[in-house]
């Protein structure tokens, strides 16, 4: 947490997740892609609270919101945060940490859990959602440019129909350790789907996402997949997008990712399209 301070998401579609605070440092919370910490719940307004600071210490305001901030069970206009406060934003529910609180790392572990794919060790939908949300915010007015890589392992049906769920179970597990290894410190790896991943892409651009599919195409084509001593040929096809002007949200470029994504599977399979 940076500065020890945090919000943790106790309920919620962000649920298990962390919002780190900064001191000194204002954070305007709503629905709006232009805001520092985007919520995309039921009953958030675009533009919902904010937090301050005042002698050292966090405040919450409401911003005039439709359905109300709440510490607690009182709805107030601007209260001082105590550790162990919590919040509610919508159908949200959060719990403000202090520096050095005895539930951090008890919370710290069940973040981790709520935001693993127990499987592979990747990140899973929630946390998937969360960082492109994430992404699609940094920057505030002044978009940046984010990259989108849909993976789908091609024909695995037939991995699990001719050799059993556990030789499904370990070709995913390889090929999340493989891909993982391809990818540049901030990327962030994902299972978002049975037999699906996702690669957010910080600052990129799609010729980047695109040479990068390419990439990871590659390797697992090339790659000795194997269960029990017997060999698993494995291909994998990939769709391509990046954040583009007229792009009304995170949907949007995941849509178009995914389109693209299918036109590699009608295409013959074991292809980037972008």
């Amino acid at each position: 947490m940076a500065d020890g301070y945090a919000l943790k998401f106790i309920s919620g579609k962000y649920q298990g997740g962390e919002f780190p605070l900064k001191a000194d440092k204002p954070v305007v919370i709503g629905r709006s892609s232009e805001l520092d910490m985007v919520l995309v719940e039921d009953m958030v307004s675009r533009k919902h609270a904010k937090i301050t600071w005042l002698t050292g210490k966090p405040h919450i305001e409401d911003l005039g919101s439709t359905n109300g901030t709440f510490v607690g069970r009182e709805r107030v206009a601007r209260r001082a945060l105590r550790p162990g406060d919590l919040v509610a934003l919508g159908s949200a529910l959060l719990k403000y940490l202090g520096p050095d609180d005895p539930e951090s790392a008890y919370l710290e572990l069940m973040a981790r859990l709520a935001r693993q794919d127990p499987l592979t060790g990747l990140a899973n939908r929630a946390a998937f959602d969360e960082a492109l949300a994430r992404e699609w915010g940094r920057g505030g007015r002044r978009p940046v440019p984010v990259a989108l890589l849909l993976f789908d392992v091609d024909h695995f049906k037939r991995v699990n129909d001719g050799h059993g769920h556990a030789a499904g179970d370990a070709v995913l597990r390889d090929l999340a350790t493989l891909l993982r290894g391809l990818l540049r410190p901030d990327a962030l790896l994902a299972r978002v789907g049975g037999e699906e991943l996702a690669v957010v892409l910080p600052d990129a651009g799609l010729a980047e996402a695109r040479a990068l599919g390419e990439r990871c195409r590659a390797a697992v084509e090339g790659h000795a997949f194997g269960f029990e001593g017997r060999s698993l040929p494995v291909t994998v096809s990939a769709g391509a997008a990046a954040r583009e002007e007229a792009d009304g949200g995170p949907a949007a470029l995941l849509a178009r990712a995914d389109a693209r994504l299918y036109e590699a599977k009608r295409g013959g399979r074991n292809q980037v399209r972008g």
